[in-house]
């Protein structure tokens, strides 16, 4: 018996967001704009926040600084009945942390300072303590230093080996990353990159050949978050796409990990792999609509209930 539905592990970071941003002032100069506001956020981080929204019982392991930063997001979780018991603090670096300025059109550029983040490190004896859940979603691959050195494709070795199920999304691909990604994938269940990120990775422009490129390297599915488009998802019995529903779009900070959040929370209630990706879909609109990684999404009963009502784009 595990004590949590879902272990979400990696990167975590401190956004700090305003909107809308036309255009920055020169000099000294000063804009007004509508709303500025500041959360937790992150491949890891934007997962977990849903999922728990959505009701399940969630914990997770990241790392943050002895600092403000690393203070607000810790006391940001507790207070959604996130568990923090894993969550590392780091006296080397500050916690990593984003200043967003949100387009009128919902598009984010990014100033990303990298900080304690690239400092978690999950060792082998502390694997079975993380491994406490029937899910595992690993998120950040790219930016977690430490963990990207090998330990990452240790620690989903040994949750699947624990019978966990496995999902996989990363952050800023280069050149580098298909060689993790070789280590990686053969213990991934879900692997759940964006589609360009899947096509920049693959060399590939189409879902069908992204897929079997990744499911060559070990990935048992893939599932490609795809904007407007919705998703692509390809297993070993077939392939589908759900589409995305009609929402005004505010701010598309954090969609992609809320999808993860929302399809983990689905297979953890027991939705069957198409229902899960619904709910996910469902959730990453929802984001789309408010400000911040968590923005939108209240509980399953609202997420629910915006599936039922909101229009299906075509």
């Amino acid at each position: 018996m595990v004590n949590f539905d879902a272990v979400f592990v990696g990167l975590t970071i401190l956004d700090i967001a305003g909107r809308p941003v036309e255009s920055i002032p020169e000099g000294g100069g000063v804009a007004f704009i509508d709303e500025i506001r500041m959360n937790p956020a992150g491949t890891a981080s934007g997962a977990v926040m849903n999922a728990s929204k959505l009701g399940i019982s969630c914990t997770t392991s990241a790392c943050v600084g002895t600092d403000e930063k690393g203070d607000f997001i810790v006391d940001f979780y507790e207070r959604m009945g996130i568990d923090c018991s894993l969550i590392q603090r780091s006296d080397e670096a500050l916690t990593s942390a984003t200043i967003l300025t949100i387009r009128l059109n919902g598009d984010r550029p990014a100033l990303h300072c990298r900080g304690a983040s690239d400092k978690l490190f999950i060792a082998e004896d502390q694997f079975d303590n993380v491994c406490d859940a029937r899910f595992m979603h690993h998120g950040g691959t790219g930016l977690l230093d430490a963990m990207d050195q090998g330990q990452s494709a240790k620690l989903l070795a040994h949750a699947k080996a624990r019978g966990l199920t496995t999902t996989f999304d990363l952050i800023a691909p280069n050149e580098q990353t298909v060689g993790l990604l070789k280590d990686l994938l053969p213990h991934v269940d879900y692997f759940m990159p964006s589609f360009e990120e899947a096509v920049f990775l693959s060399g590939f422009d189409t879902p069908p050949e992204a897929a079997r490129f990744f499911k060559g390297m070990g990935a048992a599915a893939c599932i490609f978050k795809w904007g407007e488009k919705g998703s692509y998802i390809s297993t070993a019995d077939g392939e589908f796409v759900v589409p995305a529903f009609q929402v005004e779009v505010s701010d598309t900070t954090g969609c992609g990990d809320s999808y993860c959040g929302g399809f983990i929370a689905g297979l953890a209630m027991g939705y069957n792999l198409e229902e899960a990706c619904r709910l996910g879909t469902a959730t990453s609109g929802l984001v789309a609509t408010g400000l911040g990684s968590d923005a939108g999404v209240v509980d399953l009963e609202h997420t629910l209930e915006f599936m039922r009502t909101a229009k299906i784009l075509s």
